[in-house]
C-alpha cells in the first residue's frame, strides 16, 4: 500500500512512534527531497537504509505510475519535507492515481502547520479555509484576496518572508485594515514567535523584515451588517489595488448587500 506519513515541521521531538517504525521497517521510501529524508533518519537514530526514490513537483506525474506498481508488491513509505504530503506539498498525484488504481492508502498522521498555526493564532477555529500560498506576482495576489473578501470562515495561508509584508499590505487593502491577523513564524523550533494583531499594525512590523518559515492566519468577515459608507470605501480600496470600478462594485455588491448600481455611483463620485 502506500503509506502518507507526516513529518516534524521543525522539532524533531515531535516525530510519531509510529513514523519511526515505519522508517525502521521501510524498503522504499518516496520523498519530495531525498537528502532531507536522510537527515532525518539520522536525526531519528535510524539505521535503516532504505531504497529512496525522488518524488517532487516535477517529477510526480511520471513517477506516480511507477510508485503504484511498487505499492502492489510492498509498502511505499511517501514523505515530504515537513508536514502532511499532499497538503502544499507532493503527493495528491500518487493518492489519486493509487485510488484509480485500486491500491490502498493509508495515513501515519501528525505535525502540521496548518493546525498548529490555526490552534495558536487566537481567532475563530470552528471553521476554517486552508488557501495554501499566495500568488507571487501582485496582480494575481491581489485578485486572489479580493475573491476572498466575502469569506467568514478563518483563513490560512503560507506565505515566504521575503513577501509578507507586500502580502499583508495587499491584506489590509482587500479585507480592511482593522482584519485580525496572526503572523506564526518558525512554528515548533528554537525561535518560534506569533505576532498577533491588525493587518495594517503588522504590515509595519513586517516592514522591519521578517526571517524563517511563515504562516499567517486571518480572520474571517464580519457577519455584522456593512454600512453603504464603508461599502464605498471598499469599492474605492478595490480601485486602487487596480480592479474596474464596475468590476470593484459588483463585487462589494455581493457580499454586503448593498445596490451595485449604487455602489458605482457613489464611488464615482468620490473618484471625480
Amino acid at each position: 500500500m502506500i503509506i502518507l506519513a507526516a513529518t516534524p515541521i521543525g522539532n524533531l521531538g515531535d516525530a510519531s512512534r509510529r513514523l519511526v517504525e515505519a522508517l525502521e521497517a521501510a524498503t522504499v521510501i518516496a520523498a519530495e527531497d531525498t537528502r532531507t529524508t536522510q537527515r532525518l533518519l539520522a536525526g531519528l537514530g535510524v539505521a535503516n537504509r532504505p531504497r529512496l526514490i525522488a518524488l517532487h513537483d516535477h517529477n510526480e506525474k511520471e513517477r506516480a505510475g511507477e510508485l503504484v506498481a511498487l505499492a502492489r508488491e510492498q509498502d511505499v513509505l511517501v514523505l515530504s519535507d515537513a508536514g502532511m504530503p499532499t497538503v502544499s506539498d507532493p503527493g495528491y498525484g500518487l493518492v489519486a492515481a493509487a485510488a484509480a488504481a485500486g491500491v490502498a492508502v493509508t495515513v501515519i498522521p501528525g505535525p502540521s502547520a496548518v493546525l498548529a498555526a490555526l490552534a495558536v493564532s487566537g481567532l475563530p477555529t470552528d471553521r476554517f479555509t486552508f488557501e495554501g500560498f499566495l500568488p507571487r506576482k501582485p496582480g494575481e495576489r491581489r485578485g486572489a484576496l479580493r475573491a476572498l473578501a466575502a469569506e467568514r470562515r478563518t483563513m490560512v495561508f503560507f506565505e515566504s518572508p521575503t513577501r509578507v509584508a507586500a502580502s499583508l499590505a495587499d491584506i489590509a487593502t482587500a479585507f480592511g485594515a482593522d482584519r485580525r491577523v496572526a503572523v506564526c513564524r518558525e512554528l515548533t523550533k528554537l525561535y518560534e514567535e506569533v505576532v498577533r494583531g491588525t493587518a495594517a499594525e503588522l504590515v509595519a512590523w513586517a516592514s522591519a523584515g521578517v526571517r524563517g518559515e511563515l504562516v499567517l492566519v486571518v480572520e474571517g468577515r464580519s457577519a455584522e451588517q456593512v454600512t453603504f459608507p464603508d461599502a464605498v470605501t471598499q469599492v474605492l480600496e478595490l480601485v486602487r489595488s487596480g480592479a474596474r470600478l464596475k468590476d470593484a462594485a459588483g463585487e462589494v455588491s455581493a457580499h454586503t448587500g448593498h445596490s451595485s448600481r449604487e455602489l458605482y455611483q457613489a464611488a464615482l463620485a468620490v473618484k471625480n
